[in-house]
């Protein structure tokens, strides 16, 4: 429960910095970014699995690059979910997941030690 938690935390913070790092992607504050961490976690656990599923021919012409656009999309749904994150076009959307997934990840390993 409690590493649960501290992977929501490092997914809101990750969130938070990069609204700094990417152009285009803008959060309101601490309570925003945690709901959207939830919401963004939510949606990748089961709506980006069916996605990837029905683009499979497409991802595998790609050699797996279309997974990248998939993430990217998936953020740009949340950020037209909630208010207080905004996500302003794809290129934005694709930078940020990401720079999300490396951020998230590498303070996870960083703080968690071990691979998620």
């Amino acid at each position: 429960m409690l590493k649960t938690l501290l992977v929501w935390l490092i997914n809101a913070a990750s969130l938070l910095l990069v609204a700094q790092l990417v152009p285009g992607i803008a959060i309101d504050g601490w309570l925003r970014a945690m709901v959207a961490a939830l919401v963004l976690g939510l949606v990748n656990l089961l709506l980006r699995p069916l996605l990837q599923l029905l683009a499979l021919p497409i991802t595998l012409l790609t050699f797996g690059a279309f997974a990248l656009v998939i993430n990217g999309l998936c953020f740009w749904l949340v950020a037209n979910l909630l208010q207080g994150f905004a996500v302003h076009g794809f290129w934005a959307a694709f930078w940020g997941a990401l720079a999300y997934s490396v951020i998230s990840w590498a303070v996870g390993t960083l703080l968690l030690g071990e691979r998620r």
